[in-house]
């Protein structure tokens, strides 16, 4: 395994299913550290590290979504094919989206994808596009949204690669555009009743972008909801569901079973 992809916990044990997690814009593999404590032993928890992310924190970030994905299903490719659910993080919804839709497309589909903190495609990004703020501005934002300790400010030294990769991310996700199809991997989509960033109310409207099985829920928690172990307890049973049933449909075979049915707006 090369950077694209980190293994979070788990040591050298054999594992019969997968998570692949993605973060947050600019976020590093150790948001979902704690996660590897609620998942079974025989679940591999891998976690994205993009360049300018983490270990990889000296490299140039990149500024839109296919190459990442490229990055991402290239280094899946040389990994053993579990049964796989994909998972993403506000920015790392649109990574997972389209990764599971480049999965599915060779041969390899997601069980579930889980996109968290994020309206569907069909809403597309307008200005004033975050990623064009001004540092400071950027910063505030961030302080303001819990994405960064606000005693953190004033340590340029970090500070600076931090907004890099950040601004990186909003420039891919603000870029990316509504693919000309659906997928056919079963779509579960959360968010946060008090998200400041999300208009909650669009979250449904993900049932859009996929021909199999959907299904929505709400927490609270603010824009990182996703990150308290209660929200993740509850995410992880559907994840794990999804993982541990062997008749699950192919992608686009149609509606997946029990928790993922639901109508379509």
């Amino acid at each position: 395994m090369s950077n694209w992809l980190t293994r979070v916990g788990g040591g050298d044990r054999p594992f019969r299913r997968r998570l692949v997690a993605l973060p947050h814009a600019g976020g590093w593999p150790s948001a979902f550290n704690p996660w590897r404590d609620l998942l079974p032993d025989d679940v591999e928890l891998l976690v994205a590290q993009l360049p300018g992310h983490g270990a990889r924190i000296a490299e140039e970030p990149l500024r839109r979504v296919e190459p990442m994905v490229e990055g991402l299903v290239g280094e899946l490719s040389e990994t053993d094919d579990l049964p796989l659910a994909v998972l993403g993080h506000s920015f790392g919804s649109v990574l997972g989206y389209e990764l599971s839709r480049a999965l599915e497309a060779g041969g390899r589909p997601p069980r579930l994808l889980v996109v968290s903190a994020r309206q569907p495609p069909c809403f597309r990004d307008v200005a004033p596009f975050a990623h064009r703020r001004g540092d400071e501005e950027l910063l505030e934002h961030l302080v303001r949204i819990g994405g960064l300790p606000a005693r953190l400010r004033e340590q340029r030294g970090l500070i600076g690669p931090v907004l890099r990769a950040v601004r990186a991310d909003l420039e891919a996700m603000e870029t990316h555009r509504r693919p000309g199809s659906e997928t056919g991997v079963p779509i579960l989509a959360v968010g946060a009743h008090d998200d400041p960033v999300v208009v909650t109310e669009r979250m449904p409207l993900w049932s859009l972008e996929t021909t199999s099985g959907f299904r929505s829920e709400l927490f609270e928690g603010g824009h990182f909801f996703l990150y308290s172990p209660r929200t993740a307890v509850r995410v992880l049973g559907h994840v794990l569901k999804a993982l541990s049933v062997d008749s699950l449909p192919a992608a686009g075979a149609g509606t997946a079973s029990g928790e993922l049915q639901g109508a379509r707006p």
